[in-house]
């Protein structure tokens, strides 16, 4: 259920704003709360995440999910390997336009 892509956009916008709910994250990704929340555990046990609650909030259940030093390497290995495999995809379907123009011609 974790998966590369989702971990990735998770940490990104956690990292950009670290205030969001789960409610906003589910939203924000176009997943489940229940996923969400269960991709916050896991990355908390993996120590790449740290919740914190909000000490001066009016709604005491608020967190702030903060990227530890170990989620900030993770990110930046994921976004690497994101990367890659974006470039390859897009370079497999240039290749497949290609193809297509040369079966097609446009007029």
């Amino acid at each position: 259920m974790l998966d590369e892509t989702t971990n990735y956009k998770l940490l990104k916008l956690l990292e950009a704003q670290p205030q969001l709910s789960q409610r906003q994250l589910a939203q924000e990704l176009g997943v489940s709360l229940g996923k969400v929340n269960f991709c916050l555990k896991a990355l908390i046990e993996k120590g790449l995440l740290k919740a914190t609650n909000f000490r001066n909030s009016k709604n005491k259940l608020a967190y702030m999910y903060l990227l530890t030093p170990n989620g900030i390497e993770e990110k930046a290995s994921i976004t690497l390997r994101f990367l890659k495999h974006k470039m390859q995809e897009y370079e497999s379907l240039e290749a497949e336009i290609e193809e297509l123009r040369r079966e097609v011609p446009i007029n």
